[in-house]
């Protein structure tokens, strides 16, 4: 089934990426699992957008997860995770008009000094609704001549992306973002797929 779970609009900095605001749609999850899952996708959501060079698109699959990453030149960035079943066009186009009118309403000298709390951007949610069915967006074209001209480079795990030697464990084990019960969550979650392979 076709479903978008999270969209995000960060502000790249030297260092690191700054969360400016975000939406959810995490029904298909359990009630209890919520938060942590929420949580982690916000981490997969910051640590991409440090990793994603400016002016770049990307979408990167985990599992039957895929997040689709635009940094803009500007450095404004944003962030779509959906199912591996979302169409990569939508996902980008979906992306680049979020991010247009982000800038139109935020000024971009304010984009540094911001944090998610500063932030009024209701859109978000509105857009995070109306385009879990693809089909909306396909009268939209005008961003297939940005899509030609940038490389959309697709990795089949969040590994990939990785700086060599990095590994998702010690990231997660390190990070300062996740709660002690996000961390189990991601373990446990580890362990159980593990043993399903064959």
């Amino acid at each position: 089934m076709v479903k978008l779970f999270a969209m995000s609009v960060l502000y790249k900095g030297p260092n690191d990426a700054t969360l400016l605001k975000a939406a959810f749609e995490l029904q298909s999850f359990g009630y209890f699992q919520r938060k942590s899952v929420q949580e982690f996708m916000g981490f997969v959501t910051k640590t991409i957008v440090e990793r994603t060079a400016s002016a770049a698109r990307q979408s990167v699959k985990e599992k039957e997860y895929m997040c689709h990453v635009y940094v803009r030149a500007d450095n404004l960035a944003g962030v779509l995770i959906s199912d591996d079943e979302y169409p990569h066009r939508v996902a980008h186009t979906l992306l680049t008009k979020t991010l247009d009118e982000f800038s139109a309403k935020v000024p971009s000298h304010s984009w540094p000094k911001l944090n998610e709390t500063q932030v009024t951007f209701n859109e978000l949610n509105i857009m995070l609704a109306k385009y879990q069915n693809p089909k909306e967006a396909d009268a939209m074209t005008k961003i297939q001549q940005d899509l030609d001209e940038t490389k959309i480079i697709l990795h089949n795990t969040i590994e990939a992306v990785l700086e060599r030697g990095e590994k998702l464990d010690d990231l997660v084990a390190k990070s300062e973002g996740l709660s002690m019960q996000s961390k189990a969550f991601y373990k446990t979650a580890k362990k159980t797929n593990a043993c399903c392979r064959m």
